[in-house]
């Protein structure tokens, strides 16, 4: 299909497909995928989006929860990106979660959508505290490359780019990516399936910044942790996920500036 000439875009994820960082709950979040959304629909405005994200999933639920919904929509381009809640756990297995990923590019190359995807950053040049989970992350996107490749899928470096680990393109959580950050992975993705228009300017770093002191540093650790490591270990522990009793917030395909006006198209349960 020629670049630009999308009719149907369906994205599956994750809270930073869900867009998780980029507004809230209560005024709605936009993310990444919206904003891709919105640069397909700059090219042609009669674009359809759904998006299947639900925060907190892993790799297999995504594809147990969202491929068969994306499929049946019969989407000509889609985003696959998952792989971060399985790499944050204890009992992460690389094979099985790049084994779910690559599933979804096959299943979804093989009904004819092109599909795109995306690498992750370094999370210790984000999150210190985060140092062990390094070779994950590494390893993770060579999984994620080597798939790809495999089935004809575009790759979006975002792990590449030093750009990416700028803390201003993160939120306070370091889990997810701020609204300049969502902005930036955008754009990345336009720029890996060619759309007109596109460049690296999202590769571009910010204006300096004043970098903090060691003691400063070592401080802003210590309140990360108390206000957002502890919290999302204490779910982990209890065995709950941000993303219970939610579902995805746009399941329709809908032009991309119309509103779902229903209590399923909300990301939220209707009340028994």
């Amino acid at each position: 299909m020629p670049s630009g000439a999308y009719l149907r875009y369906v994205a599956l994820g994750d809270s930073q497909t869900e867009g998780l960082g980029d507004g809230d709950d209560t005024v709605g979040l936009r993310g990444f995928a919206d904003r891709f959304a919105e640069h397909l629909a700059a090219l042609d405005p009669g674009l359809q989006y759904a998006n299947l994200a639900v925060r907190g999933r892993t790799a297999g639920q995504v594809r147990t929860e969202q491929l068969g919904p994306a499929l049946a929509l019969r989407p000509d381009l889609a985003t696959v990106v998952a792989g971060v809640n399985d790499l944050l756990r204890p009992r992460y297995d690389a094979a099985e979660t790049a084994g779910h990923l690559e599933e979804m590019f096959a299943a979804l190359t093989d009904a004819g959508t092109h599909v795109v995807t995306l690498t992750f950053p370094d999370l210790a040049k984000i999150a210190p505290l985060a140092r062990p989970l390094r070779s994950r992350v590494a390893d993770l996107n060579t999984r994620i490359r080597a798939a790809a490749a495999r089935h004809g899928v575009a790759v979006a470096e975002t792990g590449r780019q030093a750009a990416t680990t700028d803390p201003r393109m993160w939120t306070a959580d370091r889990l997810h990516a701020s609204a300049l950050g969502h902005e930036r992975i955008a754009a990345a993705l336009a720029q890996a399936v060619h759309l007109p228009g596109s460049d690296d300017a999202w590769t571009l770093p910010l204006p300096p910044r004043t970098v903090p002191s060691r003691r400063q540093a070592a401080g802003a650790e210590l309140r990360w942790a108390a206000a957002h490591l502890g919290p999302w270990l204490g779910r982990r522990l209890r065995g709950r996920s941000s993303g219970d009793a939610r579902t995805a917030k746009r399941p329709r395909l809908l032009p991309v500036h119309a509103t779902p006006d229903s209590a399923a198209d909300t990301g939220r349960r209707p009340s028994p």
